[in-house]
């Protein structure tokens, strides 16, 4: 690995870090979690299975972490820096659109209203 690349790996792993940290809380919470800032999370009395709701919404944010700093690092080996930020950034916004989606499932799933 190159310079470059070990920076781009330090910068990428930095951000994913927040992301793993989001998961891990998320997963071991007790009361249920929040996904949007600055919405209230459920109520307890809500949530049919908050057990459930928190580990899903960790593994979420956990994989999401990973994944980005997994395709730098793929794309670093396979091809260059450049490779490697792209496909990085493409799991990054892509992920957020994912991320929206299973929360959505997860609310229809497990809140009841």
């Amino acid at each position: 690995m190159d310079a470059e690349s070990v920076i781009g790996l330090g910068i990428i792993g930095y951000v994913s870090m927040f992301m793993i940290v989001i998961g891990v809380v998320s997963y071991r919470k007790k009361t249920p979690c929040g996904f949007w800032s600055g919405v209230e999370p459920p109520k307890p009395g809500q949530v049919s299975d908050i057990a459930a709701y928190n580990r899903k919404h960790g593994i979420m944010w956990i994989v999401y972490g990973a994944g980005m700093t997994g395709t730098y690092l793929a794309g670093v080996l396979f091809g260059d820096v450049f490779t490697g930020a792209m496909i990085s950034g493409a799991v990054a916004v892509g992920g957020i659109f994912v991320l929206a989606l299973c929360h959505n499932h997860l609310e229809k799933k497990y809140v009841k209203k």
